[in-house]
């Protein structure tokens, strides 16, 4: 069972969830979120931690909003609701990746696509730290009840 425990690079991925440019308007606090993402993906290059990238049909609500370099990380495209589609599972159990078995998950938004993420990835044994700064939905309430279900 995954539990809370210390993160350590060797073990680490940083999941990156659906930071948009089409939700730059209707997410409550987006600057902030953009904020962290942007200091992630920067921690990410310089740690040499992996970062995975998510957009969720991207061809409708625009790419991950430029602020956020995510050249060095692998993205992928989406329509479902959790990270973790097929392609991206494969990815996380490649040779490359299969001993990285903590994430640090960031983006939006936080009670739909990020907790479907997080249920996820404990589901498949993964240790997940979601950063409480790094998270929003379009309503606070919504991120709040989330981030309860998530503890």
């Amino acid at each position: 069972m995954a539990q809370l425990g210390r993160l350590r690079i060797p073990d680490t991925i940083f999941f990156c969830c659906d930071i948009q440019e089409r939700f730059r308007a209707v997410i409550h606090q987006m600057p902030h979120v953009i904020h962290t993402g942007k200091i992630m993906a920067h921690a990410s290059r310089i740690m040499e931690i992996p970062l995975l990238v998510t957009e969720q049909y991207p061809k409708a609500l625009l790419k991950t909003v430029a602020e956020i370099p995510v050249e060095h990380g692998t993205v992928f495209e989406k329509t479902k609701f959790s990270m973790l589609t097929e392609e991206v599972t494969k990815h996380i159990l490649s040779d490359e990746l299969k001993d990285r078995k903590s994430v640090v998950l960031f983006g939006i938004e936080t009670h739909v696509c990020v907790q479907q993420t997080a249920l996820d990835l404990l589901q498949l044994g993964y240790n997940v730290h979601i950063l409480t700064d790094g998270v929003s939905s379009q309503r606070p309430l919504d991120r709040a009840t989330a981030l309860r279900v998530c503890a």
